[in-house]
């Protein structure tokens, strides 16, 4: 064979790349707009008890652009058969950088840290850990452990109460509407913590069994 068919059949079987598919390219495009997020909440003006509107417009709607489009992604993934290794691992790493890295944010900045509590986001953040850890350990034995729909849940409850509290400051609300909108934050957060610590019980209930035969 001469070296040009030999560069032609490697090049009919060499695979595609990872961001050969949109909703890759999609996913990495969301980290990114996740650590713009988090440029912008660390920006000095907006650590102060009554900071200026449009960096909190702006931050609003980036975060809202960056949790809506992991729908899009999934369903790019379904629609094209491009359900690859890259996006089953990715897609959720984004979720949870997105999610538990602006409640970080919004625990410790001054106009938000009295509607969230810094103790809400730790057990956030391991139910985070214990459910990778399940979940690590249960494929690494080879079976499947999807997301459930209770995790659904948490994941959209929890971008609620990222938006709401975002949303308090980024637009001028009427009077009237002030005070439903911060019952609205505070039960949030608080269904936040519930289907946090209900979503990581499911989970560990799920592997009891396969857990309890382990050595």
């Amino acid at each position: 064979m001469s070296a040009a068919a030999e560069r032609q059949a490697v090049g009919r079987t060499r695979r595609p790349g990872v961001f050969a598919y949109w909703p890759n390219r999609i996913t990495a495009i969301r980290f990114l707009g996740a650590l713009a997020l988090f440029g912008l909440l660390a920006w000095p003006e907006l650590n102060q008890p009554a900071p200026p509107r449009t960096p909190l417009l702006v931050a609003f709607w980036l975060f809202v652009i960056v949790a809506a489009t992991d729908v899009l992604d999934g369903w790019l993934a379904r629609r094209g058969n491009h359900v690859t290794a890259f996006g089953r691992i990715a897609d959720p790493f984004v979720d949870k950088v997105l999610v538990v890295g602006a409640l970080v944010f919004l625990a410790v900045l001054p106009w938000s840290s009295g509607f969230l509590p810094a103790w809400v986001v730790v057990a956030v953040v391991a139910r985070e850990f214990l459910v990778t850890g399940i979940r690590g350990y249960v494929e690494s034995q080879g079976a499947q452990f999807p997301a459930d729909r209770f995790g659904k849940l948490k994941m959209a409850v929890q971008c609620v109460a990222v938006g709401a509290l975002l949303a308090r400051l980024a637009f001028d609300w009427p009077t009237a509407l002030v005070e439903p909108l911060e019952l609205l934050i505070h039960v949030t957060v608080w269904t936040t913590l519930a289907t946090t610590v209900g979503s990581g019980l499911t989970y560990v209930l799920k592997v009891r069994q396969l857990l309890s035969t382990q050595p």
